[in-house]
């Protein structure tokens, strides 16, 4: 449509000029031709539509007795002058479109080094993951997770930067550096906590946060640590499903000053064949055509797959078709499914 617009404007000017006659002098309105062929067409199809234009412009004036007219001659000095500024426009269009897409592209790439595979199996548990980028020019986010096995047990971190593009890159790269360092060395999740707090502490400037969730899997149970992040879906092998929220809420990370007292980590049950999913806000703040969020609650059924990935992938084709579209901010989604007895869940 943008492609054939300019020429569209083109033939109804002419057409619209020749039908008028003389007295009216719609030639002026030439000019529309290369501005519209600079929003989206090429320097050289920008010029060629100006050129398109003049060429328009001299038979149409000499038809109507007008060429070589002080007010002909205006009109030809505009479409020239209109045409040089659409190339111009096209040009500075084209190469912030190519800036853009190399942001794009180091953001990614940067992304994908930081963001590693997590193991699809850990001790007891099965492992799902799903990643889905914002498709918004360069807007990357600052989405991040992490899976470790340790001495002491399964920990897990998920976690959202606030802001955007690289800096928000560099930020989960500080706190993901911390915390595979500090959850092999710290005795409980609070250190972890400690730790990353420190070193956002050193990096961060203003007002900035990260909000997180530590996550550590004990024998029948699992250990959340919330900093201000939306609490976890917990879909219980019976088909209960709740959201486990923090005794006490905790702010983001980098915000430690403002917490009354630190946070402690809370316990829930989480055995055989019971399933819990962290995720970050892009999951639930997208929204449809009506602007309603997407009802995660609801949606906890799609997870009842006998493959925790399988089952994670449909949850996030089904958050896809509730936006229409690409997602307007990152969604990560971390799906931990506990090994089941014989008689339930397979693994």
């Amino acid at each position: 449509m943008l492609r054939s617009l300019p020429f569209v404007a083109l033939v109804a000017v002419a057409v619209t000029d020749l039908l008028a006659g003389p007295r009216l002098g719609f030639l002026p309105l030439l000019t529309l031709g290369p501005t519209f062929a600079s929003v989206s067409g090429s320097i050289r199809r920008t010029a060629a539509v100006g050129a398109l234009a003049l060429g328009i412009c001299v038979p149409l004036a000499y038809y109507s007795k007008l060429l070589l007219t002080p007010q002909n001659n205006l009109t030809i000095a505009t479409i020239i002058g209109v045409t040089g500024a659409s190339v111009l426009a096209s040009h500075l269009r084209i190469r912030r479109e190519r800036e853009l897409a190399n942001v794009r592209m180091v953001a990614e790439a940067a992304q994908r080094v930081l963001l590693r595979p997590v193991p699809r199996r850990a001790g007891d548990l099965r492992i799902a993951l799903s990643y889905t980028s914002a498709a918004a020019e360069a807007q990357i986010g600052g989405d991040l997770y992490e899976v470790v096995t340790t001495p002491d047990g399964v920990r897990l971190l998920i976690g959202d930067v606030q802001g955007k593009g690289l800096e928000a890159v560099e930020t989960a790269a500080w706190v993901l550096g911390a915390f595979r360092e500090a959850a092999y060395e710290e005795p409980d999740l609070p250190g972890v906590g400690e730790r990353l707090e420190s070193s956002l502490a050193r990096h961060l400037s203003g007002e900035k946060f990260v909000t997180a969730i530590l996550a550590e899997v004990h024998q029948d149970e699992i250990s959340l640590l919330n900093f201000g992040h939306p609490a976890p879906l917990i879909m219980r092998r019976d088909g209960h499903v709740s959201f486990a929220g923090p005794d006490v809420e905790a702010p983001p990370l980098g915000l430690a000053s403002l917490a009354r007292i630190p946070p402690e980590p809370h316990r829930i049950r989480f055995e055989n064949g019971d399933q819990i999913l962290l995720y970050t806000d892009g999951v639930i703040e997208a929204r449809d055509a009506t602007r309603a969020f997407y009802p995660l609650f609801e949606r906890a059924g799609l997870l009842a797959n006998a493959d925790p990935q399988t089952a994670l992938d449909e949850l996030r084709t089904d958050l896809i078709n509730h936006v229409g579209g690409p997602l307007p901010d990152d969604a990560a989604m971390l799906l931990l499914r506990r090994h089941a007895s014989r008689d339930g869940i397979t693994a």
